[in-house]
C-alpha cells in the first residue's frame, strides 16, 4: 500500500492556506499552483472567468496526458477562493487537528481539496503506476454563488468523469446529487411621509413587507430534497420617515426541478400579491443560480470512486447535498461529476478544523482514483 509524505503535504497545506485568496483576487494562489502543477509536468492555461466577472484572473487549467492508452480520463476540482476572514493562516496543531489561530478561518475549504489533488498525483507519479489523461480545473469565485465555474470555458473540459474535492464528510464521501438553486429579490415600494408630522400620507413598505412574510407558509424544510429560506430583509432610512421601500432576499432549492419551481413560484407570488394588496407596489427579480444534479451509482464516475475506496480501504459513503458547488456546473457541462469529501469542519467560521488524517487520506483517494481508471 502506497503512504502519503506527511511531511511534505503537512508543509505545502501550511504554504497554500497563508496565501491571500480574497475570492476575485485569487491570483497568487493561480501563480502558487500554476508553478507547482508545472513542475510536475502539466500544461497550465487561463480562461476567461477573471475578466467576465471582475477578478484578477481566471480558472486554472491543467492537463497531463496518460501513459495507458484507453484509460478513462479524469477531471479533479477544487476552487481557490476563501470566504473571510481568509489569508496569512497560521496553522495550529494540536492532537492531530489542524486549526487557526483565531484570526482566520483554516481554510480547508478548500484548500484541503487543492492540496489533495496536488499530493494525490504526486503520489501517482512517484509511484510509476500507468494512468489516463488528467485535468484539472482550480475554480474562482466559487464563494457567494459558485460564479467561477458558472463562468469557465465549457469548451476546455476534456475528461470522461469529474471529482470536486469539496465535501465536508471524510474522504470515503461521494456526493452524487445536489440541488438546483433560484435566488429571488423583491422590492416593496410604500409611499414616504413624515413619522411625526403627517405618517397617513404615507405607505410603510416595512409594515406591508412584515404581513407579506406572515401569508408565506412554507419556508425551511419543505421536504428531504426541497429548502427555502428567506434570509434578508432591509430598508428604511429612520425612524420619524415613514419608509418607502424594503427589500426582500431569499432563495429556494431542491433535487427535484419542479418542486424548486413549484416553492419559488408560491414564495415570491404570496410576497407579491400581498403587498399589492395592502396598497403597495412590488417588483420581483429571480434568479437561476445553478441546475441540480443527480448521478447514477452505477455510473462510471461513481464506480471508481468506490474501488478507490477499496484500494485505500476507506468504507463508501454515497450520500447527497443541500448545497451547491462547482459540481453543479461540471455536470451541466457534460461531465459526469461527484464531489469528494476530505474532511472539513466548522467551514466558513474562525473554528474550522481539519483532522491531519483526512488531509492525508485526501491525497489517497484521488490517488486511488487515478489509479483505478487505467485499471
Amino acid at each position: 500500500m502506497i503512504t502519503v509524505n506527511k511531511e511534505r503535504m503537512l508543509a505545502e497545506f501550511k504554504e497554500i492556506v497563508a496565501i491571500p485568496c480574497h475570492t476575485l483576487q485569487e491570483r497568487p494562489v493561480f501563480d502558487y499552483l500554476k508553478a507547482k502543477l508545472e513542475g510536475m509536468g502539466f500544461s497550465v492555461a487561463e480562461d476567461g472567468a477573471g475578466k467576465e466577472l471582475g477578478g484578477n484572473c481566471g480558472n486554472l487549467w491543467a492537463f497531463l496526458p496518460g501513459t495507458k492508452a484507453g484509460a478513462t480520463s479524469v477531471l479533479l476540482s477544487a476552487h481557490m477562493d476563501g470566504v473571510e476572514p481568509c489569508g496569512g493562516t497560521t496553522v495550529v496543531q494540536k492532537d492531530g487537528v489542524l486549526y487557526s489561530d483565531g484570526t482566520t478561518i483554516l481554510g480547508g475549504d478548500d484548500k484541503s481539496g487543492v492540496e489533495g489533488i496536488l499530493e494525490g498525483i504526486r503520489l501517482l507519479l512517484e509511484s510509476g503506476a500507468p494512468h489516463g489523461d488528467i485535468q484539472i480545473l482550480f475554480t474562482i469565485a466559487e464563494e457567494g454563488g459558485v460564479n467561477g465555474s458558472r463562468c469557465m470555458d465549457k469548451s476546455r473540459l476534456r475528461a470522461d468523469v469529474g471529482y470536486a474535492l469539496d465535501g465536508e464528510g471524510a474522504p470515503g464521501e461521494i456526493v452524487v446529487g445536489a440541488p438546483g438553486q433560484y435566488r429571488y429579490t423583491i422590492e416593496v415600494h410604500g409611499k414616504k411621509a413624515h413619522g411625526g408630522l403627517e405618517p397617513e400620507k404615507g405607505i410603510n413598505a416595512v409594515m406591508i413587507a412584515a404581513k407579506a412574510l406572515a401569508e408565506v407558509k412554507r419556508y425551511g424544510r419543505i421536504d428531504e430534497e426541497t429548502t427555502a429560506n428567506i434570509g434578508i430583509i432591509s430598508g428604511g432610512v429612520a425612524t420619524n420617515v415613514v419608509p418607502d421601500l424594503v427589500t426582500i432576499q431569499g432563495d429556494a432549492r431542491s433535487r427535484n426541478n419542479e418542486k424548486l419551481a413549484a416553492i419559488r413560484d408560491e414564495i415570491v407570488n404570496t410576497i407579491v400579491e400581498s403587498t399589492e394588496k395592502y396598497g403597495a407596489k412590488a417588483v420581483a427579480k429571480v434568479e437561476h443560480k445553478y441546475s441540480s444534479f443527480l448521478v447514477a451509482e452505477d455510473s462510471r464516475v461513481v464506480a471508481l470512486a468506490k474501488r478507490s475506496c477499496e484500494i485505500c480501504s476507506f468504507t463508501p459513503d454515497v450520500t447527497l447535498t443541500g448545497g451547491g458547488s462547482d459540481a453543479n456546473f461540471i455536470n451541466a457541462a457534460g461531465v459526469p461529476c461527484v464531489i469528494l469529501g476530505t474532511g472539513m469542519a466548522n467551514v466558513h467560521t474562525v473554528e474550522e478544523y481539519l483532522k491531519e488524517e483526512d488531509l492525508y487520506n485526501s491525497a489517497l483517494m484521488v490517488y486511488g482514483i487515478l489509479v483505478a481508471a487505467a485499471e
